[in-house]
């Protein structure tokens, strides 16, 4: 049974993951606000309300969730963080699921401990997965009334191929036959719309993989 068209309000939508989120969501049949500073070159489509606006005014949030079914947060976890309280605020108002693009630094490695403290994590990456570790953090002491869902990638997170040939998994990081753990954005994409279609993870954090 196909899924009834949503109204999905997606934050950052310009970004890899966000722009790829905005196009799964609109070959699904859903309605689809992307909210970014700029639209520039963005394409067309009947059922694509671009809103070029900057998420940290106080009337941008109101004026994007109104009327929405989810919000989706493609922004970095570091311009998240301040925009929480409000974020969450305006989602509980009305109502509203929020899912979060998440990082992959808070996952379990195969080794031991989390990928963020792992030998081999670059330095310039460790503000942002520190801010996403942050931002899982403050999820999970939210009341039960905000329905949140933080989908963390695999180690590799980058564009690539739809494939829908991936797996689904918890707070494990998860890694292939090889030992690789890699997704593309655009299955990521996938993962994040099935959610959305059919919640299987409120209030949790999961992970997608190869």
């Amino acid at each position: 049974m196909a899924t009834a068209p949503l109204k999905i309000v997606v934050l950052g939508a310009t970004g890899m993951a966000g722009g790829r989120i905005v196009t799964e969501a609109l070959t699904r049949g859903h309605h689809v606000t992307a909210t970014a500073r700029s639209h520039a070159q963005a394409p067309a489509h009947d059922r694509l309300n671009r809103l070029a606006a900057d998420v940290t005014d106080p009337e941008v949030l109101p004026q994007a969730v109104a009327g929405a079914d989810v919000v989706v947060s493609a922004l970095p976890a570091q311009r998240v963080l301040p925009l929480l309280p409000r974020l969450t605020e305006q989602v509980r108002t009305s109502g509203v699921r929020v899912a979060f693009v998440g990082g992959a630094g808070s996952l379990r490695h195969p080794d031991g401990g989390r990928v963020i403290d792992q030998p081999g994590f670059r330095e310039e990456w460790k503000p942002e997965a520190s801010a996403h570790v942050e931002l899982l953090d403050q999820l999970r002491t939210l009341p039960d009334d905000v329905d949140w869902t933080f989908l963390s990638p695999s180690a590799l997170f980058l564009p690539g191929e739809r494939t829908t040939a991936f797996r689904i998994g918890g707070d494990d990081l998860l890694t292939d036959a090889e030992g690789a753990s890699r997704i593309s954005a655009e299955d990521y994409a996938i993962a994040l719309l099935d959610e959305i279609e059919t919640p299987a993870h409120r209030r949790r954090r999961f992970t997608v993989g190869y």
